[in-house]
């Protein structure tokens, strides 16, 4: 199987041409060149699938990262470049999106989300990187929302302020309106993350030397706090709570998940009804 890296990308760049030259296609105009990166190399034990969590399908009958792809593509562009991070059965999952490029956590089994961002970012070409936990199910027009961070390249975290669960990471804010505290340990939250972020390009070198410092457990979320606490690195929490996402760790979020693609709703309701009948 013949399968791109995200060096491969690299390599025209560094050789002085553009990132419009180094992919050919044309570029919407509206949008800024932005590199994207997917955290797929996780086992999911929690959902308690078999194949790797980024390919549960959905009711549509994509799975959860062919459907992030298209959402992706749609509002940023075809040719945006999407790399995505495997690991666990990373041959199962580069056979299913073999369009995207591809970096390899190799202690996927004992490392967590900060290593294998670490790892992206330092293949990641000069520039912002807007990533996103490879679980996560959402509306594109919440990418619509972010445009214009993406376009100030401003370092932000999507949040969702209906909801604050004690399990999930939550935020609080400094009087500034940034982001001061981000982790699942957060007392009193004023809402969750919900697992897509990007890093500024003036930001990132900070970032990567936070998420080196990261123990191997440690989720991403910790390298962005620390780097706030010690560096002074400002993110600013963009609330994205009018739009749906979820992240799918079990059936219920998966459930939930379904229910945001379009005729899902309905159909749901129709099989609710056609079981109380039966009942």
């Amino acid at each position: 199987m013949s399968v791109r890296t995200s060096d491969r990308l690299l390599s025209p760049v560094r050789g002085g041409l553009s990132p419009h030259a180094a992919h050919g296609a044309a570029w919407n105009t509206d949008v800024p060149l932005t590199q994207v990166v997917i955290l797929a190399a996780g086992m999911g034990t929690r959902l308690g699938r078999s194949e790797p969590k980024p390919l549960t399908p959905l009711r549509d009958g994509r799975s959860i990262l062919q459907r992030q792809i298209d959402c992706l593509r749609t509002v940023l562009g075809e040719d945006t470049p999407i790399t995505a991070v495997v690991g666990f059965r990373s041959e199962t999952i580069m056979a299913a999106v073999p369009d995207l490029l591809f970096t390899y956590n190799q202690n996927f089994a004992c490392t967590n989300t900060s290593k294998s961002l670490l790892r992206a970012l330092c293949t990641s070409r000069h520039g912002g990187v807007l990533w996103l936990n490879g679980d996560v199910v959402f509306e594109p027009a919440l990418l619509e929302l972010v445009l214009p961070s993406l376009v100030a390249d401003e370092s932000f975290v999507c949040v969702d302020t209906s909801t604050v669960a004690d399990e999930e990471v939550k935020y609080t804010l400094d009087d500034a309106g940034y982001v001061r505290e981000l982790s699942k340990t957060v007392v009193g939250g004023l809402g969750e993350a919900v697992g897509i972020n990007y890093i500024s390009a003036a930001d990132k070198p900070m970032l990567i030397g936070h998420l080196e410092r990261c123990a191997d457990n440690d989720y991403f979320e910790r390298g962005i706090e620390t780097a706030i606490q010690e560096r002074g690195l400002r993110v600013r929490p963009i609330d994205i709570s009018r739009y749906a996402a979820v992240e799918v760790d079990f059936e219920t979020d998966l459930h939930r998940a379904n229910t945001m693609i379009p005729g899902t709703a309905a159909l749901l309701a129709d099989v609710a009804d056609v079981a109380a009948e039966a009942g």
